[in-house]
């Protein structure tokens, strides 16, 4: 299913939102239950979730910073600004997407690069941007793929910067391959 700007996810999800961004005074505790059913896409700025909070008001355009798959503490090594810094690596470069759940990479385990981390996760599902001059183009065409990771937060990498695991077909242990190249040319039948 297309999206325009805002968009449904296939499958909503249970999760916890950090009240610093949702309230004019932090909670307590800080991080409260919700559900994220929505995505947000505006070029240069990072994905947005939309997320319904326990009091019933529905909270658009959450940074994935905002998001977390279990009740963090102040005191847990991944609530850091280093965890700020691998939310997201690349902007939303389109307002048009696609939410993909590939039922073969459903939950399998994956590495994923942040900006100075390789970090273990599992995949929950993937957003293709289309109908904008990035996409078009095989060397800048990527999805990006929304991950939890062990430490119980998200980040959304492109496809570049994940590689998964899968005990009846890839190498162990996973690694990033090297000497790879991006496609760059557009093929045609006609």
């Amino acid at each position: 299913m297309l999206n325009t700007v805002v968009g449904s996810l296939v499958t909503h999800r249970y999760i916890w939102v950090d009240t610093t961004f949702t309230h004019a005074v932090t909670q307590t505790p800080r991080y409260q239950p919700a559900v994220w059913f929505g995505l947000v896409s505006l070029p240069g700025r990072m994905w947005g979730c939309t997320v319904l909070l326990e009091s019933g008001a529905v909270y658009r355009a959450l940074p994935p910073m905002a998001i977390a798959f279990l009740p963090i503490s102040d005191n847990d090594g991944d609530d850091d600004d280093t965890y700020e810094e691998a939310a997201q690596t690349w902007d939303c470069y389109s307002t048009d997407f696609a939410v993909i759940e590939y039922p073969y990479l459903a939950g399998l385990r994956c590495l994923a690069k942040t900006d100075t981390i390789v970090r273990p996760g599992r995949h929950l599902f993937a957003v293709a941007p289309v109908g904008d001059g990035f996409s078009a183009q095989p060397e800048q065409a990527k999805e990006f793929h929304f991950i939890h990771l062990d430490g119980g937060r998200l980040t959304i990498q492109p496809t570049n910067r994940v590689v998964y695991q899968d005990a009846s077909f890839t190498i162990a242990p996973a690694s990033f391959p090297v000497g790879m190249t991006s496609q760059t040319d557009i093929y045609r039948c006609e």
